[in-house]
């Protein structure tokens, strides 16, 4: 009909409406485009209010988890962590988000681009010859490319996992070795690195060979939808190895229990983090040669452990260099003068540690731990009063608001996240892998450690150790990292019900566990367990203090005491206000170098620097320092001053010595000069 009628039409009325056509248009394109205008910025407008409702959300959930910790401790309830519930508040704020918000867009259209054979992190679109970007966010399968999420809400919420590692990790980790209490930390420090490394490679691989087992379970069950290989299994097994019994610890110290086992789960969990991320990144780095790609490999395996043993050193290492150029940037500058500055560098130097090795290559976790070692033994010493403070506080805030808010996102997940993929088989094998895992790591290397061990790691410890195996914020992040494909997915949903699991029922467990064991409580922190006769003797007549002494020598591990003399005499001189000087403890040749690096605070300071480590960690060569004219050895005598210790605990003093002794302020084995404590090691019987 419309070719004929166009026929009959004259051609001035068809030009005439050809014209008016023209000027109809242009008016409808002028009023269109700014329509177009007009609803780009309302939404816009509207993106904006979500992303504060989002962020408002968050932190109304942890001002409600303040509250009731508060509420909690004053009612002196232990059977639930803030942990926990910063976890309940997310879930019940997650089931209003996902079934009490209506959709608010429903425009999503797939396009076709099938000559392109790989994916493209960023994408120009012309609409109607305006260009939009859009960006990756992950692949979806083709069974559920109906089922995208609708709810703009639901996917504010839904943070980028770079926001894990990048903003909440850092200050997480840093905490952990800021806060380190050395003395105990030391003390079982041969312990704590055998449960971490060797114990978590050991679940790593008893976890992994498990769940393999449990996919091939699945897959003759026909459970199982699409591709899990072995390598994704050991995947799963580091990162479900990573603990962290955080619910445990808060109350082991807010019940003060016993101090060595507090000292054996704080530093494995800490270093057992470090050693489970670089393990999945070694994992990841597994590719073998060949048309299958996940078979063994020889040259993979050991190229892959190769890639363990460089990143965890070179992580180490840039940890160590910052914390390193920041105690040396504290004590050659008067930054001290200006607290907030010197408080703004110190976070600033911290933090980047952790962008710093992730930009080369190697990994956060790590620098960044061993940046907050390096910080708490050096750089503090040089802090002023009021930094030291300062940054004490603020990490621990940090820390606080970091992990309830990790935690708190982690029940939020549970209905938010879109790619969830739950296998009742898979879950229930997680469990069972997990648990023996954990058996196999505590047990048989409690075994081997107690061979050389003067304090035995006694049963009730072991059994407490297995108990508190709990998973958290780094198995959490670490599996939300990647949730590109079907296993990924399958684990990150398992990962987060096992943290569930853990933090709720075992971590609620913890105080009738401890009274079950028998588990001592009450305890002060600088005390130590009762003497035993295979654990160590005590002299006659020396002392609490000189037994407690006497004992860390014989049970401070060896490695610690061998490093210890060499810090004592001349990194902590070179680093800190602390210390011998430099021109005591350098030869006579280097004495320039010594005046140069010797800080005048070391003389002129009054006020002692308290080493936490040098009142426990002994030598057994001597500690000599010079003051003036006069040299104090610890078991002789080099000038006209003495003060000697032997056996019988039999002290002999000039009155020239008590005058020494009251000036310098020193106790019965502890004297103090020009800024250096020395403690004279006690002779014993091996």
């Amino acid at each position: 009909m419309a070719g004929p009628l166009r026929r009959r039409l004259p051609l001035l009325p068809l030009l005439l409406l050809a014209a008016g056509g023209l000027r109809a248009a242009e008016r409808s394109g002028g009023s269109s485009s700014a329509m177009e205008e007009l609803a780009t910025e309302k939404e816009a407008e509207e993106s904006h209010r979500q992303d504060s409702v989002s962020l408002l959300t968050f932190i109304l959930l942890l001002t409600l988890t303040i509250l009731t910790i508060w509420l909690f401790k004053h009612r002196r309830v232990r059977f639930l962590h803030e942990t926990g519930l910063a976890m309940i508040y997310g879930l019940i704020v997650g089931v209003i988000l996902r079934y009490g918000t209506p959709s608010t867009s429903g425009h999503d259209k797939p396009f076709s681009c099938s000559q392109e054979d790989r994916p493209f992190t960023t994408l120009l679109v012309n609409v109607s010859g305006k260009f939009f970007e859009y960006t990756l966010k992950g692949e979806i399968s083709p069974g559920k490319i109906h089922n995208v999420e609708q709810n703009d809400m639901l996917r504010k919420v839904t943070f980028d996992p770079e926001v894990f590692f990048n903003i909440l990790l850092p200050p997480i980790i840093f905490h952990a070795g800021y806060s380190l209490k050395k003395r105990h930390f030391f003390r079982n420090l041969g312990s704590i690195l055998a449960y971490a490394f060797l114990g978590t490679a050991v679940s790593c691989f008893i976890i992994g060979n498990l769940m393999y087992g449990v996919v091939k379970l699945m897959k003759l069950v026909g459970q199982l939808s699409d591709k899990f290989y072995y390598t994704d299994c050991l995947l799963f097994g580091a990162i479900i190895s990573a603990t962290d019994p955080v619910t445990v610890l808060a109350i082991f110290n807010e019940l003060h229990a016993d101090v060595d086992l507090y000292a054996l789960l704080f530093g494995e969990s800490v270093l057992n983090d470090a050693v489970a991320i670089v393990l999945s990144s070694s994992i990841v780095a597994y590719q073998p040669t060949g048309e299958n790609t996940h078979a063994f490999d020889a040259a993979a395996f050991f190229k892959s452990v190769g890639v363990f043993l460089g990143i965890f050193s070179g992580s180490f290492m840039m940890g160590a260099v910052t914390g390193v150029v920041t105690a040396l940037i504290s004590k050659f500058t008067k930054l001290h003068c200006f607290p907030l500055l010197e408080t703004a560098l110190f976070f600033l130097m911290s933090w980047s540690t952790f962008l710093l090795a992730e930009a080369c290559g190697f990994t956060g976790v790590v620098a960044v731990l061993f940046c907050g070692i390096t910080q708490a033994h050096y750089t503090y010493n040089n802090l002023s009063v009021e930094s030291r403070s300062r940054t004490k506080q603020l990490f621990e805030v940090l820390h606080f608001l970091a992990e309830n808010f990790i935690f708190s996102y982690m029940g939020l997940a549970l209905f938010t996240f879109q790619k969830h993929i739950f296998s009742p088989v898979f879950i229930i094998g997680a469990f069972v892998a997990i648990f023996l895992g954990r058996a196999a790591h505590i047990y048989p290397l409690s075994f081997l450690l107690n061979l050389g061990r003067r304090h035995k790691i006694s049963w009730s410890f072991q059994h407490m150790m297995m108990f508190s195996g709990l998973r958290g914020a780094m198995a959490f992040a670490l599996a939300i990292r990647d949730t590109a494909t079907y296993s990924h997915q399958m684990m990150f949903s398992t990962t987060l019900l096992i943290v569930f699991f853990t933090v709720w029922i075992v971590g609620g467990g913890t105080t009738p566990m401890l009274s079950w064991l028998n588990i001592r409580v009450g305890v002060d922190p600088d005390q130590d367990p009762p003497p035993t006769n295979d654990s160590f003797q005590v002299l006659q007549g020396d002392g609490q203090d000189s037994a407690r002494r006497n004992r860390t020598k014989q049970e401070s591990a060896w490695l610690f005491r061998l490093w210890y003399s060499f810090d004592h005499n001349y990194l902590k001189p070179i680093l800190t206000h602390s210390g011998p000087p430099l021109t005591t403890t350098l030869p006579s040749w280097c004495g320039l170098i010594a005046r140069c690096l010797t800080s005048p605070q070391v003389y002129d300071n009054q006020e002692q620097l308290r080493e936490e480590d040098s009142d426990f960690i002994l030598n057994d060569g001597d500690l000599t320092v010079t003051y003036g004219d006069t040299t104090i050895t610890a078991n002789g005598s080099s000038g006209p001053h003495t003060a000697t210790t032997n056996l019988d605990s039999k002290r002999t003093k000039s009155s020239s010595e008590e005058a020494l002794e009251r000036d310098l302020g020193a106790a019965d084995h502890e004297v103090t000069s020009r800024g250096t404590r020395l403690v004279f090691p006690l002779e014993y019987n091996a």
